[in-house]
């Protein structure tokens, strides 16, 4: 990634935001619809997943407040729109399936806040935005599936409202990983700082 990198550096591109007052982990769509062989939606992303867990463990550990997300549909995707029509697979986060919930690890605690959202965003038609604000949030780090579908979007959308939004690599995932490494390239250049875990964890040092 450093030549093209390089490229939008020369044209302008690819400043560093990091890290603001108060941070909190967005855990993205980490669910068994990814994770179960049998689901239509299995991807090779259980490396990310572990690397979540780590970066949710860390983030307990030191008091950064870890908010998930969960993709939730009524009968027949009603609540779906055009995205559920457009992505008929989808129809595995429906109420009720158990593709739907959360795996052992990471999984939201007793009081830690979840989102439950209809669209790629973790930021569309929810209270997201308002929940990070009233807690004093400015900085999220993000971590989850897929990179380029809701990471992206979640952190494109966590810049638009305001939040300096660090994608954490190796806590993403993909079902290509040409599209992976793609979607990180183009976050660092114009929406998101793009950082390893390791990075994320000695950031909630500081």
């Amino acid at each position: 990634m450093s030549e093209p990198m390089e490229s939008y550096r020369a044209s302008g591109f690819g400043g560093e935001l990091g890290p603001g007052r108060r941070a909190a982990v967005l855990v993205i769509d980490v669910v068994q619809a990814y994770l179960v062989d049998s689901s239509p939606m299995r991807a090779p992303v259980d490396d990310a997943v572990a690397a979540a867990a780590r970066l949710v463990e860390a983030a307990r550990g030191r008091d950064v407040p870890v908010v998930f997300t969960r993709v939730s549909y009524g009968k027949g995707g009603v609540d779906g729109g055009l995205f559920t029509r457009k992505i008929p697979s989808l129809s595995v986060f429906e109420e009720g399936s158990a593709l739907a919930e959360f795996p052992p690890e990471p999984a939201p605690l007793p009081g830690e806040v979840v989102v439950t959202k209809q669209y790629a965003s973790a930021f569309f038609g929810t209270s997201l935005a308002a929940t990070l604000t009233a807690d004093g949030v400015d900085t999220l780090y993000l971590c989850g599936l897929t990179t380029s579908g809701c990471v992206r979007a979640s952190a494109t959308d966590a810049l638009q409202h305001g939040f300096r939004p660090r994608v954490v690599a190796d806590a993403c995932g993909d079902r290509a990983g040409g599209m992976h490494e793609a979607n990180l390239l183009d976050l660092r250049a114009k929406y998101a700082d793009v950082i390893t875990l390791e990075e994320a964890i000695l950031a909630f040092d500081r």
